[in-house]
């Protein structure tokens, strides 16, 4: 039976151990061994091993295993500043942003 974790409720490590073990299940589907998707992505079997036991790797080794596995379209809509929802807010948007003077001290 597969699992679905609300990622709203979860917690940090449990939504890492989830990714983790979704892309285990990518790699077994594709046939492939720990040590050939970690000489693929370019890292060692213990990075792929703790990535896919424990959901814990770097964020260059996780974008490296996901390219690997055809899988990087799925990062496209991570982090996708949404829509503007009126015309005030495409123009805040827009608008570049400037830092207020500094406010000196007044001389003695």
């Amino acid at each position: 039976m597969f699992n679905i974790l609300d990622f709203g409720l979860a917690s940090s490590d449990e939504i890492c151990q989830t990714l983790g073990h979704r892309l285990k299940g990518v790699r077994l589907t594709r046939g492939w061994t720990q040590a050939e998707l970690a000489r693929r992505a370019g890292v060692s079997r213990g990075t792929i091993v703790t990535l896919e036991g424990h959901g814990q790797t770097t964020l260059a080794s996780l974008v490296r295993v996901v390219q690997v596995l055809g899988l990087e379209n799925e990062l496209q809509s991570l982090f996708v500043q949404p829509p503007p929802r009126s015309i005030a807010e495409l123009e805040r948007r827009a608008a570049p942003r400037q830092r207020a003077p500094r406010q000196r001290p007044p001389r003695p």
